[in-house]
């Protein structure tokens, strides 16, 4: 693979159909040579948790000067093009971009490299193939761990290693792969469920770490349960 998109992702969990992207960073790889780069963050229009604050560095202050994750990701495709795509963990990340991209009423189908796969199948010696390790393995400057430009680029450095290492022996496991992921459109809040949120919200004198127009259908569904459940229903 001569040409390709590097891609890391930060994000407030790990559920692609649940949690939010907080920064994207991504490398342009064309015929062997990084041409673009792209890193932005991304505003989740919620509270990020403590510990993905202390993981990335990257505050709810920070998040909130962003762009919004429709902007984002239109830039990100309009980056990206039609080429593959490359990272540590690769699934993880095209996983939350194609919820975004559906969610959007777009579709989103590439195919990609997995620099953790490789590494798992040519280097299982190692104690540790996480990228941290793995960059320490080869002496790769990996700038700030946690952080997508920084991240997206010690992949694209990785794949090289690894590439010139183990591609001539093992062919197959460099190959590109379609990327699998099954997702459904996320409609946004309903009316009648923003209504019943904000009276349950008065009524238990609650607050939200998260906006109320960013939840979808069924993001409030499983909130409006929630509170329910912990705190009880309106009694008229």
């Amino acid at each position: 693979m001569d040409s390709y998109i590097a891609l890391d992702l930060e994000t407030t969990g790990l559920r692609p159909k649940m949690d939010r992207i907080i920064e994207i960073g991504a490398v342009k790889v064309k015929n062997h040579q990084v041409t673009e780069v792209f890193s932005t963050l991304v505003n989740p229009q919620m509270q990020i948790p403590g510990q993905i604050e202390m993981l990335t560095g990257i505050t709810t202050e920070m998040a909130a000067e962003g762009m919004s994750g429709e902007e984002a990701i239109n830039r990100f495709l309009e980056f990206s093009e039609e080429l593959p795509l490359l990272g540590h963990n690769i699934l993880f990340d095209y996983s939350f971009v194609k919820h975004k991209v559906v969610n959007m009423g777009l579709t989103y189908e590439r195919d990609g490299v997995d620099t953790l796969w490789i590494a798992r199948n040519v280097l299982k010696n190692l104690e540790s193939r996480r990228l941290g390790a793995l960059c320490s393995y080869y002496g790769i400057a990996s700038g700030t761990s946690h952080r997508a430009g920084d991240d997206a680029s010690a992949a694209h450095e990785l794949y090289q290693h690894l590439r010139s290492d183990f591609e001539d022996s093992n062919p197959d496991i460099f190959k590109l792969r379609p990327l699998i992921r099954k997702v459904k459109k996320q409609g946004p809040i309903t009316i009648s469920q923003k209504l019943y949120l904000n009276d349950l919200l008065k009524y238990h004198r609650m607050e939200l770490d998260i906006q109320i127009n960013s939840l979808t259908k069924n993001d409030a569904s499983r909130l409006i349960d929630r509170i329910i459940l912990e705190h009880g229903r309106i009694k008229r």
